[in-house]
């Protein structure tokens, strides 16, 4: 979930970041910055970023980044970096990402076990250039944020980009994405041999890899952006990967070295009759027209085609049109954090989802299951095969909601990052190429359910313009496309489509059109809410700003008049959810709610302020709810499980019971049950 602030609601010119913390580690015109950031935090443990910023006029070829985790924490793994020590701990680039061009940045992730997910930069180094620089000094923990219309939870498995520059950075946009605003072709340090030939010239050469899989672990595969040369030919890495050059979908060739040849990775190599937007769109959207065409109708042979097995339209127990099944839904529920965890279901501290969990969740007054859902942590990145086992866990849960008559919403979520992080056309031909296979995977194998079982395009796509939409459309023709050709009652399925970073105010500057479909009225909208962010999701007072602990009519302190609220109350709620009501719900498309939620802030506040807050709170998300239904929006709350400060969760998932009945009582009054 990425925010974006237009200039007339603009409030705090800041990023948005929770726990950002900046540290200049020179005071040359010259500098290399480190900024850490929190992505996600579930109480007993979280993911974070280290972003590495390049703000001299010379390249750097290598960095080593120090830091130490407070309070206790330790990190277990991490992803982009070479780690080593034990708190404090050491990163070195891996080879990819090591040539960092000026004004440019990288980044690497970590996971870490602990209740204190705040950090101290200890010294950064850069090899090259002449901006080498460390530094002992410490840094304390400071929020930022932008005051965007639908801000980005922090608890949700998603993660920041890779860029640390001024555009506002969310907690779904991934800091384990292998894209970066540098240069990838930077040759490995391990590497005896390298290309010298023209656009080849200090490239690996197959098998000299560019990364390994840990610190003292030995060069053996490349990372998404690496390039490589075999056979004279330059290639890109589209992901990871440990396979030949140009054998497999993971590659994309980027011509001769000596130039003779063009890159394949053009998207307009092949069309498509249905990537065409409708009459009405505007000029972005006919431009996402033309480039969506590269995979809507083939993978390029990047991938096999798993649509093996397409069978006749089966319109059974799929009679219902989008807006009459959105009239089901009165009340979600996001599973969050548990099976988009990278690593596993319980890698993120929730345990495996149970049968009793989701009759609790029925019980309690929900009509409807958000499954966020990692695809690509459990594929084979050589063809993008989903582990059987996988799929049949899904499945197994998507029955459980079944059983439960509860309509459920499976998506592809944040998933490290290989859609949401890579809108442009330079990625468009693999990512599209994935975006096909998967979802005929996934497609083919969730096919019999009935109307209840609805898909998800994608998470919080980090779409900025109208060129990027454009992309981002190209992602969603795709996903309509493969979901439709598999049959069967895919062929009447509910399908929702993502709005730029679903951010409410993008969504209704961007996105004029929706994908083409072979069928009338089966298509929905979907943006994400967490306004105003200092409320939902500010974790420290910052110099521009404070947080607010207090919310909505009657809910003002008296004594703590610093955290009360100066905007985004009753009416900005009310008007933000008009503009989805007149773009979208009025012309006959539901608009999907996705993700709403506020923290708890018990570890700040105790007594009468704790009280007034959780007051201010519950009436937050009572409004909320009543004003999307009132809007024509379907209300998803957004639980990642924990039940501690700066958490979501409102049931306590190992113990099977209802744990902030408070929250639970709010959203039930604002649906109306």
């Amino acid at each position: 979930m990425t925010t974006r602030s237009r200039s007339r609601i603009l409030r705090a010119p800041v990023v948005f970041g929770v726990y950002l913390i900046t540290l200049l580690l020179s005071a040359q015109a010259s500098a290399l910055q480190c900024d850490y950031s929190l992505d996600n935090d579930w109480g007993s443990g979280f993911t974070a970023s280290i972003h590495i910023t390049n703000d001299s006029s010379t390249a750097i070829t290598g960095w080593e980044v120090s830091w130490q985790q407070n309070g206790g924490s330790t990190i277990s793994g991490g992803w982009n970096a070479n780690l080593s020590g034990s708190n404090p701990y050491t990163a070195t680039n891996i080879g990819w990402n090591g040539n960092i061009a000026p004004n440019s940045s990288v980044s690497f992730g970590m996971q870490g076990n602990g209740d204190d997910s705040t950090a101290t930069i200890l010294g950064c180094v850069a090899e090259g250039g002449d901006n080498s620089s460390s530094s002992s000094s410490s840094s304390s923990s400071s929020s930022s944020s932008s005051s965007s219309s639908s801000s980005s939870s922090s608890s949700s498995s998603s993660s920041s980009s890779s860029s640390s520059s001024s555009s506002s950075s969310s907690s779904s946009s991934s800091s384990s994405s292998s894209s970066s605003s540098s240069s990838s072709s930077s040759s490995s340090s391990s590497s005896s041999s390298s290309s010298t030939g023209g656009a080849c010239d200090g490239v690996n050469v197959y098998p000299n890899w560019t990364a390994k899989d840990w610190a003292g672990g030995s060069y053996n595969h490349a990372e998404g952006g690496d390039q490589m040369v075999y056979e004279n030919v330059l290639y890109q890495a589209n992901w990871y990967t440990n396979s030949v050059p140009g054998s497999d979908g993971t590659w994309t060739s980027l011509g001769t070295c000596d130039g003779t040849s063009s890159s394949s990775s053009s998207s307009s190599s092949s069309s498509s009759s249905s990537s065409s937007s409708n009459s009405s769109s505007s000029s972005s959207s006919s431009s996402s027209s033309s480039s969506s065409s590269s995979s809507s109708s083939s993978s390029n042979g990047l991938f096999p085609d798993y649509n093996t097995n397409p069978i006749a339209p089966d319109m059974n127990g799929m009679g219902s049109t989008a807006a009459e099944l959105a009239n089901t839904i009165r009340l979600g529920w996001n599973v969050g954090n548990t099976m988009e965890a990278i690593g596993g279901e319980t890698a993120w501290g929730n345990p495996a989802i149970t049968s009793q969990l989701i009759q609790l969740v029925k019980d309690s007054g929900f009509d409807s299951i958000r499954l966020p859902v990692a695809w690509n942590d459990h594929a084979d990145q050589g063809n993008a095969k989903i582990d059987d086992a996988w799929l049949n866990r899904v499945k197994e849960v998507v029955q459980m909601c079944i059983d439960n008559d509860l309509t459920v919403l499976v998506n592809i979520h944040w998933d490290n990052g290989w859609l949401e992080n890579n809108i442009n056309t330079g990625s468009q031909e693999a990512v599209n190429a994935k975006q096909k296979a998967m979802w005929q995977q996934i497609a083919t194998h969730l096919r019999d359910f009935d109307e209840r079982v609805m898909f998800a395009s994608a998470n919080e796509p980090n779409a900025d313009d109208a060129s990027q939409m454009a992309v981002l459309l190209s992602y969603h023709q795709t996903f309509v496309d493969a979901v439709r050709e598999t049959g069967g009652k895919n062929a009447y399925r509910i399908l929702v489509v993502q709005g730029p970073h679903t951010d409410v105010e993008k969504t209704n500057e961007l996105m004029h059109t929706l994908p083409d479909d072979t069928i009338a009225g089966r298509l929905m909208a979907e943006v994400h809410f967490y306004t105003p962010y200092q409320f939902t999701l500010m974790a420290e007072d910052a110099g521009w700003g404070n947080q607010f602990f207090y919310w909505g009519a009657g809910n003002h302190s008296t004594t703590d008049t610093t955290h009360n609220p100066n905007w985004g109350e009753e009416d900005w709620i009310d008007e933000l959810f008009t503009m989805m009501k007149t773009q979208f719900v009025d012309q006959g498309v539901p608009v999907v709610l996705g993700e709403y939620g506020a923290m708890r802030r018990t570890d700040q506040l105790s007594g009468a302020d704790l009280q007034l807050h959780l007051q201010s709170r519950a009436y937050w998300h009572q409004y909320v709810t009543q004003s999307a239904l009132a809007h024509g929006l379907l209300p998803y709350y957004w639980d990642n499980g924990g039940t501690d400060a700066n958490a979501f969760g409102i049931f306590d998932r190992n113990a099977n019971t209802v744990f902030d009945t408070q929250t639970l009582d709010a959203l039930v009054e604002g649906a109306g049950k």
